[in-house]
């Protein structure tokens, strides 16, 4: 960085991703968040097998457990939720809801744990305690007078246990609707719609052992030192194997540099790292079809040359003509794309992309781990498939140390999917549903994030339950989204800690407060596990260890029986039986969803089990049994961004950030202190309009003919920042306002937060356009 200045809060980071910079942070979580001992303890629990699992990423657990399995941002998650900071009716009753409003986002959730079920009141302006047994009358009577079930949405977010999860769709169901607008509609979407498509299954097809015997890793597209940290001792591994790992991004990112294990002794007392990319190429944002198929079009022509020579090609011809169909197609597409044509999407150059074929052409066994960089564009299924058809070209799916890894994000989000949080429900499992329990689940397809606000915006929705989240803030387009949310007729919102969701406000809003994950959760049957999937398909079982922060809370599974009790005065189900003990919930899940089988003894297993992934054993369960490669039309995944591609912005989260959760205001890894309203810029790009850290400007959104629209963010301080031409970068969700809420992916319906041309404004200390 040029013209560093710590008066703006700018400074470099020089130290690796971990080590005692972490250390500190967990200090400082602890010591700002906790002050029972007991609650500090609690933290060697983390992801251990008689603990509970992390409220953070989804990463797995290793097989060998060390005596912590925690990561910086994961003691993070765990002190924010075990803070010792209450948010009580008292506080309520002192702060009217316009008042709250004018707080920021770590301001509200700083507040501490809510402790009582509230109730909004108009007259006051502020929540009021109210008793549950009223609280769910009245939202039972509100949700029987709707003429039309699918009025109503029943948002999910990706923390939720798979039994709240399951009851949950159970409820929706037999209330008459699909409408499923889950955390996934956001972010990994496009994998579960993509893979599906190309290998029969929408998840991942690696585990945990499979680093141990790769010989290539390719990172697309994420930042493990902040979204998945634990990543980091697995990658770290692979390079001490002395195996290469490349790193695809537009912006470098010190976790995919450089890496000290705090569980390390040696590495931290002597103030060593592990270099964990041998090798980083920056991408153009949005230019990551172009970069794939650049490498894919190389390996063609490596192939055809060593055929040629009579030696080995350098794919897997027998794997294509055993489990693939549709190369031919790919190969004609490969084949039209022009070379220049990709090099300007990809911002990449020729030798960039033959380096990359060339070490996955020598590689036995690669894996591909791409996080939202991928996903969040316009064509995100389209960008997951040409990952998939890279893996296919070389045979490197359903082999040892070989295969697709999507970086999923919350700790659940797969699992809520798996156990029937999905609004295109297939037939066998609403099959399943009316047979074990008596009702007939609707078949008409639901809404995702999406639609679910666009129903709402058009006055077809008229109430709004939330499991947890922030579903305001997370989506795109606030401009529309929070103002469509002031006209709903019911707003429930069951969550842990105050946010900005729970007070854009309908006739009737309700906030009730639930369990943790940290805390002891105790049935008629007395205390209780819950389950959860991570991102490679392992389900094992979480159980709390701390008192509950109030004795008025309620646990997720409970409270939704109680809401469905209220509404469903006739309902097939037994909803009290089936929440006095959590056992009888794992049941319902096997008898319905396939792989569950022995549910409740396998997660006795320390570790749990792994579902069955089709694809990792080359079973397709496409509609011929074969693998398919997917033509991807063109190579921009973005089709606005060409027209303009001056200058292209993508979202993304700081280091003291997890999804819309702001644990503090700092970006340590990429050198930003005590703020957010930064805009980070190619130095190229810096040069070109003499510009320099700490220069402030504004950033417009343009149309898709290349001019400027209404939406901008302004006043935002320049941080230049090592990353690829044509791109800039501001934070999530304050930079939601710059995506259209008609801006997404039309196969998976995934917001393109990812790829927003734009045009600067510099502007002057006094505010003045320049």
């Amino acid at each position: 960085m040029k013209n560093q200045n710590k008066d703006i809060g700018i400074v470099p980071y020089g130290s690796p991703a971990g080590g005692w910079g972490a250390l500190k942070a967990v200090v400082d979580a602890i010591r700002g968040q906790m002050s029972v001992k007991e609650n500090i303890i609690a933290l060697f629990k983390v992801n251990q097998p008689q603990g509970f699992d992390c409220p953070g990423c989804a990463w797995p657990d290793p097989q060998y457990h060390s005596s912590f399995e925690f990561c910086e941002n994961g003691a993070k998650a765990v002190s924010w939720e075990a803070t010792s900071k209450r948010n009580t009716p008292e506080f309520f009753a002192a702060h009217t809801v316009s008042a709250l409003w004018k707080l920021n986002a770590f301001e509200l959730e700083g507040e501490g744990r809510l402790t009582h079920p509230m109730k909004y009141n108009l007259t006051s302006d502020t929540y009021q305690t109210i008793q549950w047994e009223t609280a769910f009358r009245e939202i039972g009577t509100l949700l029987r007078n709707y003429i039309d079930p699918n009025s109503v949405e029943f948002y999910t977010s990706g923390r939720t246990s798979n039994e709240a999860a399951f009851l949950w769709q159970l409820f929706a169901r037999e209330y008459g609707t699909n409408n499923f607008p889950d955390c996934s509609n956001m972010c990994h979407e496009p994998t579960s719609v993509g893979l599906l498509q190309s290998i029969g299954i929408g998840k991942g097809t690696v585990n945990l052992e499979d680093f141990n015997h790769c010989d290539l890793v390719l990172c697309i597209g994420h930042n493990p030192g902040t979204n998945h940290p634990r990543m980091l001792a697995t990658l770290r591994e692979v390079s001490k194997r002395g195996k290469k790992i490349v790193a695809i991004n537009p912006l470098r990112e010190r976790g995919l540099e450089r890496f000290t294990l705090p569980q390390s002794p040696i590495e931290m007392l002597s103030m060593r790292s592990t270099q964990i990319a041998s090798m980083y190429y920056k991408v153009r944002v949005g230019g990551d079809a172009a970069m794939l198929k650049g490498i894919m079009k190389c390996l063609l022509v490596m192939h055809k040359d060593r055929i040629s020579l009579k030696e080995q090609g350098v794919l897997d011809e027998t794997f294509i003509k055993e489990h693939t169909e549709g190369f031919d197609a790919l190969k004609a597409d490969l084949d039209e794309t022009e070379w220049s044509y990709i090099f300007k999407v990809s911002g990449m150059t020729f030798a960039d992309l033959q380096n990359i074929a060339h070490l996955y052409a020598t590689a036995e066994n690669t894996i591909i781990c791409y996080g939202m960089g991928i996903t969040q564009h316009q064509h995100g299924t389209q960008n997951v498939q040409q990952i998939a058809n890279l893996l296919l070209l070389r045979g490197n799916i359903g082999k040892r140390g070989a295969g697709i890894c999507p970086l999923r994000g919350h700790s659940n989000v797969q699992g809520d999917r798996t156990v029937g949080i999905t609004e295109k429900p297939p037939l066998w499992m609403l099959n399943n549903i009316e047979k074990v329990f008596g009702f007939k689940p609707p078949h008409k397809h639901g809404h995702g994030a999406v639609a679910a606000i666009q129903a709402i915006r058009d006055g077809k929705a008229k109430a709004l339950l939330c499991l947890g989240g922030n579903l305001a803030e997370a989506i795109s387009d606030p401009q529309v989204t929070f103002k469509a949310m002031r006209t709903l007729d019911l707003v429930v919102h069951i969550a842990t800690k105050l946010n900005r969701s729970h007070l854009l406000l309908g006739k009737h809003n309700y906030l009730f407060p639930v369990l943790g994950r940290t805390e002891v959760d105790r049935q008629a049957s007395g205390v209780q596990s819950i389950t959860v999937e991570d991102s490679m398909s392992m389900v094992h079982a979480s159980r709390g260890t701390l008192m509950p922060v109030s004795p008025h809370l309620k646990s997720e599974p409970a409270l939704i029986a109680d809401l469905a009790k209220a509404t469903l005065l006739n309902s097939r189900v037994d909803w009290k039986k089936m929440v006095s003990d959590y056992s009888l919930i794992r049941d319902a899940i096997e008898a319905i969803i396939p792989g569950f089988d022995n549910f409740n003894k396998r997660i006795l297993i320390p570790g749990g089990f792994r579902l069955p992934i089709a694809a990792s054993q080359r079973k397709w369960l496409t509609p011929s049994s074969k693998a398919q490669f997917k033509v991807m039309q063109g190579i921009n995944e973005d089709p606005c961004s060409l027209k303009c591609h001056d200058l292209v912005l993508t979202t993304l989260r700081s280091h003291d950030q997890y999804n819309t959760t702001l644990y503090g205001l700092n970006d340590r890894y990429r050198g930003v202190t005590g703020r957010r309203d930064v805009l980070f810029i190619a130095a190229a790009e810096a040069e070109k309009r003499q510009l320099r850290d700490g220069d402030k400007v504004n950033i417009i959104t343009l149309d898709n003919e290349g001019n400027r629209t209404k939406r901008r963010l302004d006043n935002l301080t320049l941080v230049v920042y090592d990353m690829a031409p044509g791109s800039v970068a501001a934070y999530y969700p304050e930079a939601n306002i710059m995506v259209p809420l008609e801006s997404y992916d039309n196969e998976s319906g995934t917001p393109s937060y990812k790829s927003i041309p734009v045009v600067l404004e510099l502007i002057d200390t006094l505010g003045v356009l320049l």
